[in-house]
């Protein structure tokens, strides 16, 4: 059987974002897991590449009450390319939110609910001041998710 692939598009402007996105690459690349993880930016994602994979992965800051901007370019460069292929997608979410991520969150319930993905859990939303929890709180998202796609639970 075919080496299963889970893609992380995470956007990582800061040095404590780019942390999380470690964090979910080092989840996901546990030593007990056998799949192949794809790490990339918003912008360096092309359809190809949710095609290609088995689940995805999404972190993004919240910017204005929203998702960050290379983020909702991804999903508009992605969006009808994949529309038709991938319904039923696993998909996880982390929102590093200055405020409540509320309205990140929304925005993202409308666009994968239009891709027919199907999320693994609600949101992980890193709230507030930055916390060093907040490494292994996505490490342990982008396990989950990893797991979940290897024993083909998702």
């Amino acid at each position: 059987m075919a080496t299963k692939t889970l893609l992380i598009v995470a956007h990582a402007p800061s040095p404590n974002t780019k942390k999380l996105a470690q964090a979910a690459h080092d989840g996901a690349n546990h030593p007990d897991i056998d799949i192949n993880v794809v790490l990339k930016a918003p912008q360096d994602t092309q359809p190809e590449d949710v095609l290609a994979a088995d689940a995805l992965l999404l972190g993004t800051t919240e910017n204005l009450s929203y998702m960050a901007g290379l983020t909702k370019d991804f999903f508009d460069r992605c969006y009808y390319a994949v529309l038709e292929h991938k319904q039923g997608l696993p998909f996880a979410l982390y929102i590093r939110a200055g405020h409540d991520g509320t309205g990140t969150k929304n925005a993202m319930k409308m666009i994968t609910t239009g891709l027919r993905w199907e999320w693994i859990q609600e949101a992980l939303i890193l709230q507030g001041d930055w916390q060093e929890v907040f490494v292994e709180q996505v490490e342990e998202l982008a396990m989950t998710l990893a797991a979940g796609v290897e024993a083909g639970i998702y």
